[in-house]
């Protein structure tokens, strides 16, 4: 191969099979990698934007019962935190239902089933983290043993050789060294975004928290009221 022939393509098609291969695998595992991070960027940008529209409903006033039967005719779009908010109030208006009176006990379903319910969200919002988590780990490591395997098929070709030079050496190690190349462009994007999505995620998580423990503040005042409310017929 000619110096002037040292482009990334020229080298990857002089390379040996098994570097090839490895390109080719790291390629592969990068456009899946771009994949998830796009969808994961915009599932995480609609989740928040979910979040803050029904966060600003809920304490503008409306009252609980509105809420609740808009988020059941709104199930299927909406998002985490008026899905736990629609599960604590189901679980409670079952409970109501029951003819349970028990303050304690309508409190601790309703967040039993928030908890159940935030717990999915979780999943849900954390899918993908470790696809990316794995790349950003492994393809490095991937890139480097193409590069090492390169490096072996060079100077073994090199041996054959009566009179070696930096001419002669320089294209077999340039084209081992792509694969090394390619691996940290596969992991680096998946590293960043990694992080990035997990401060994300953290953020997400800590606001539907504060909701789950503010809107059982609200049930149990709303408990102590009518419990209150009964005591003072019941002494009329």
């Amino acid at each position: 191969m000619n110096n002037q022939d040292l482009s990334i393509i020229n080298l990857l098609l002089h390379a040996s099979f098994v570097v090839q291969l490895v390109v080719a695998l790291l390629i592969g595992i990068s456009i899946a990698s771009w994949a998830a991070i796009i969808r994961k960027y915009f599932a995480l940008k609609r989740m928040r934007s979910l979040n803050d529209d029904f966060e600003r409903e809920f304490w503008s006033g409306t009252s609980l019962n509105e809420l609740f039967s808009s988020a059941a005719q709104n199930a299927k779009f909406a998002g985490p935190m008026e899905r736990i908010f629609a599960s604590g109030m189901r679980e409670y208006q079952k409970l109501r239902e029951r003819h349970i009176s028990d303050a304690s006990t309508l409190l601790d379903g309703a967040r039993r089933a928030m908890r159940a319910s935030f717990q999915r969200e979780m999943d849900v919002a954390e899918s993908n983290l470790s696809f990316l988590a794995t790349v950003g780990s492994v393809s490095p490591y991937v890139g480097l043993f193409g590069t090492v395997w390169g490096i072996m098929h060079a100077f073994t070709g090199l041996a054959a050789l009566a009179q070696v030079t930096l001419a002669t050496v320089a294209p077999g190690i340039a084209e081992a060294l792509v694969a090394t190349a390619i691996g940290l462009f596969s992991a680096i994007p998946a590293v960043v975004s990694y992080n990035r999505f997990a401060r994300e995620i953290d953020k997400i998580a800590i606001a539907l928290e504060t909701f789950t423990e503010e809107f059982s503040n609200i049930l149990q005042r709303n408990l102590s009221t009518h419990v209150a409310s009964q005591g003072s017929a019941t002494g009329r």
